[in-house]
């Protein structure tokens, strides 16, 4: 599954690297793609197969992410990607690079894999190791929505709190 807008600073050619080196595997594979955006059609016309869900919301877009065995995101220009704490929440192992949100929320080994930042063979590299490991992306799907349980504002608020008292004390 991937999630978010079909643009090209979303770097989808590494989505569709990953892709079809995972499909070599398992020709059975399908690759969701769910948003919109100016290279829908191109993506369309290289990639036919994947089936292009458009933009989904509310319930809809939670059964998206639920149905999925793993998440690929492989943007580079992110600042925190909500998509990546919604596929964990939904118990969707989350394969990204080592940046913004994914960096900070996907454990590697335990609930996803990061990428070293910008490589894309790397990156393919992790999706082939875990299309082949389906009792493994089970395990980090688990732990990846147990990994979000913490994430809710009153997490935050104190965090915050607790770093202006530090810098008042200071």
């Amino acid at each position: 599954l991937y999630v978010g807008r079909l643009a090209a600073e979303k770097n989808l050619d590494a989505l569709l690297q990953a892709y079809a080196a995972m499909k070599q595997l398992n020709p059975r594979l399908r690759l969701v793609l769910v948003g919109d955006g100016p290279l829908r059609e191109r993506l369309g016309q290289r990639c036919p197969e994947a089936v292009f869900a458009g933009q989904r919301s509310g319930t809809d877009l939670a059964a998206h992410y639920a149905s999925a065995d793993l998440f690929l995101f492989p943007s580079l220009t992110e600042t925190f990607g909500n998509v990546t704490p919604e596929a964990m929440a939904s118990g969707v192992p989350v394969l990204a690079f080592d940046y913004a949100a994914a960096s900070r929320l996907v454990q590697p080994q335990i609930n996803g894999l990061l990428a070293p930042f910008g490589n894309a063979s790397e990156f393919v590299r992790m999706a082939v190791d875990l299309a082949q490991d389906r009792e493994g992306l089970r395990v980090m799907g688990r732990q990846a929505r147990a990994a979000t349980e913490t994430l809710g504002w009153d997490r935050i608020i104190d965090s915050l709190e607790s770093i202006y008292h530090a810098l008042v004390q200071a």
